[in-house]
């Protein structure tokens, strides 16, 4: 071959790839970076994401994501929107699935820890607002409402039929949710698989036996007379 030709075939083999790398519709490229944003959370956590590293790992140009996220807080927000919107739509599943509130409340407690498990790089990034700043992202900002709000409209269901206090409702709620999330983060540390070791139990089984014992605890048997009532901060 003369040194011409194999110019020739380098420079089409060049282009070729450059073409294969770009050739993405704007749709494929968004989501595309997007997953290959949350395999690289995945495998090598949140400091090893930059916009030109997620390119790299898309195998796009380095100038490609900015034609959809403007810096690295837009690329986070934008997972973590995806996160939130799983998550509530996991959460309000579960709530339909039950015409028992106080049923729904431990199963929907259970989904959410079950959601960090499967779930480690979105958990990871959607709780962390100085990196996503999703309050830059409106969409980021109403699924993580969606979130919470099942969870709020279980608790105020069982205030309706008598199993909560009603002048608690929001205290309740986040009690809830910070029950389930300490479960989550305690699991996915690696501290809840040594304290089961210890109760020779799995990690999952103490898991889903506090949450149950805790919703039990929380909505004990409110026909009882002289029932303690939760007091409200805000009302003293």
């Amino acid at each position: 071959m003369s040194p011409p030709e194999r110019s020739t075939r380098v420079y089409a083999r060049a282009v070729t790839r450059t073409v294969k790398r770009d050739s993405y519709h704007h749709g494929d490229l968004r989501e595309t970076l997007l997953t290959a944003c949350l395999r690289l959370i995945g495998t090598e956590g949140i400091g090893a994401v930059s916009l030109r590293r997620v390119a790299r790992e898309a195998g796009v140009s380095p100038g490609a994501p900015y034609h959809h996220f403007a810096d690295r807080a837009a690329l986070l927000g934008a997972l973590a929107g995806r996160g939130f919107a799983l998550l509530a739509a996991d959460l309000t599943a579960v709530r339909e699935k039950t015409d028992d509130p106080v049923t729904a409340l431990t199963e929907i407690t259970d989904a959410y820890v079950a959601f960090a498990i499967d779930h480690p790089a979105y958990f990871r990034l959607m709780f962390r607002p100085e990196l996503s700043q999703p309050d830059k992202d409106a969409e980021a900002e109403q699924a993580g409402e969606a979130a919470f709000a099942a969870l709020a409209d279980t608790v105020a269901d069982c205030v309706r039929v008598g199993a909560l206090p009603a002048d608690s409702t929001g205290v309740l709620t986040v009690a809830v949710w910070s029950l389930g999330h300490g479960i989550a983060s305690l699991w996915l540390d690696g501290q809840l698989d040594k304290r089961s070791t210890e109760l020779h139990t799995s990690a999952r089984e103490v898991a889903t036996q506090v949450s149950r014992l805790i919703t039990t605890l929380l909505a004990g048997d409110r026909q009882k007379e002289g029932a303690t009532k939760f007091t409200n901060p805000e009302t003293g």
